[in-house]
């Protein structure tokens, strides 16, 4: 039930630890603040229109632009909206901010378009060698690519351009240098934090935080992620059937244009969509070097499924945890049965697994073997920036959560390990409490 009172959060000092221990008690029962219950309150005042036609003139209207490229996207557009028509728990606020983001991601699309049609030139960049991240959200990934980035000589995705990665024509760097895109994404940060403040300890999308290549696939309307923001199974299942290996050559178009825009051609990506994505991947990048992170999935699911619920008390009318744990314990076996039958067609030359529990600590050991296997040459200035890195990003510096699994979602760590046999009999993973 929501109430106008004191949200039941507990913060503990960590034994041992510098950073604090969050405990959300009110995580599948919130208690709203007072600004969380007007922002909902003001948006279920106004009905929110996904009607694509106007979607599309409005993109249009924001960017001057007509043009949105070859329109096979039309049909998945359309699904896309019906996936979030059909769900009815999703509020107002939540379908609000649907609505804002496929404007956004149809306005990205026109001045990509119109970008390829003014520089021809664009499709002949190379995208020389990337570093491929792969693997489960909340299983280091995230760690391993901000890391990988910090190599001045590689090309990322920061959160803030993943958003917009085309500016608006005419748009530039104020007087104080600052883009436009990454002040508006820096408000839209500060903003988030003010509503959910304990989101930094989880997954903290700081404008500067390199981000999943997944949100400019969106772009194409062709991505997994539109899960994360609703409850939409007829949207899995409709990206399930796509043939992604023309969405990946989608992708690495806009990279091309984004290394136009902005170089050096070395990329390093990470996607989780990639576990169950290896042939087009490796199709689109074949001289990638690939980086497995490998987690038990009981802790990828309960940190997951925690990080979701926490934010759907500003998406949903109410949160459901049975539903919540049974879609995603389903999702993320599917992204790992597909991992585990298809890990085989990365060459072993180009690729390495790489456990959570050898993640941290042992992260220049690591990227000396990414690196050799890159044929990149690590030299020590980049080292120096490894370190550096490191020792500025501690693990759960922003904070820690304890995560209930039982307690929240009703599910033992023993009862959901049971369905991931496959998994452990295949990689080397270390099962966490």
């Amino acid at each position: 039930m929501y109430s106008d009172t004191t949200p039941n959060i507990r913060i503990q000092p960590s034994k041992g630890c510098p950073v604090a221990t969050v405990t959300i008690d009110d995580l599948v029962s919130p208690v709203l603040t007072p600004l969380q219950l007007q922002l909902i309150a003001n948006a279920e005042e106004a009905p929110v229109d996904l009607d694509p036609d106007e979607l599309l003139a409005e993109a249009s209207k924001a960017t001057g632009l007509g043009d949105f490229g070859s329109d096979d996207f039309r049909p998945r557009l359309d699904m896309y909206v019906s996936a979030i028509n059909a769900d009815d728990g999703c509020n107002n606020l939540n379908r609000m901010t649907l609505r804002r983001r496929i404007i956004r991601l149809l306005s990205q699309r026109l001045l990509f378009n119109d970008l390829l049609q003014r520089h021809p030139e664009i499709h002949g960049i190379e995208i020389e060698r990337p570093l491929v991240v792969v693997g489960l959200p909340r299983s280091g990934t995230t760690h391993l690519v901000n890391l990988l980035a910090s190599d001045p000589r590689r090309r990322a995705l920061p959160y803030w351009e993943s958003q917009e990665p085309f500016p608006l024509p005419g748009e530039g760097p104020g007087v104080d240098g600052v883009d436009p895109r990454y002040a508006r994404c820096a408000t839209s940060h500060q903003q988030a934090g003010a509503l959910l403040p304990f989101m930094a300890a989880m997954h903290d999308r700081f404008p500067s935080a390199i981000e999943e290549e997944v949100e400019i696939q969106d772009l194409d309307f062709s991505s997994y992620v539109l899960e994360w923001h609703a409850r939409v199974p007829a949207w899995r299942d409709h990206y399930l059937t796509l043939d992604q290996t023309q969405h990946y050559a989608y992708l690495r178009t806009v990279l091309q244009a984004l290394t136009f825009l902005r170089g050096p051609r070395q990329w390093v990506l990470k996607s989780p969509q990639h576990c169950e994505q290896l042939g087009p991947l490796l199709a689109t990048f074949p001289d990638a070097t690939f980086a497995f992170t490998h987690r038990d999935p009981v802790a990828v699911i309960q940190s997951a499924v925690t990080m979701l619920a926490y934010g759907d008390r500003m998406r949903r009318h109410a949160i459901d945890p049975d539903d919540l744990a049974d879609y995603w314990i389903d999702r993320i076996e599917m992204l790992l049965r597909s991992c585990v039958r298809d890990r085989h067609l990365i060459p072993p030359e180009q690729s390495l697994d790489i456990a959570f529990h050898e993640l941290n600590g042992h992260e220049m050991d690591i990227l000396d073997q990414l690196y050799r296997l890159n044929g990149t040459d690590l030299t020590e200035p980049v080292r120096t920036a490894f370190n550096a890195y490191l020792n500025s990003n501690p693990r759960g510096s922003k904070g820690r959560m304890r995560y209930r699994l039982h307690e929240d979602f009703g599910r033992s760590p023993d009862e959901v390990r049971a369905r991931f046999d496959f998994y452990f009999d295949r990689f080397n993973v270390k099962k966490e409490s």
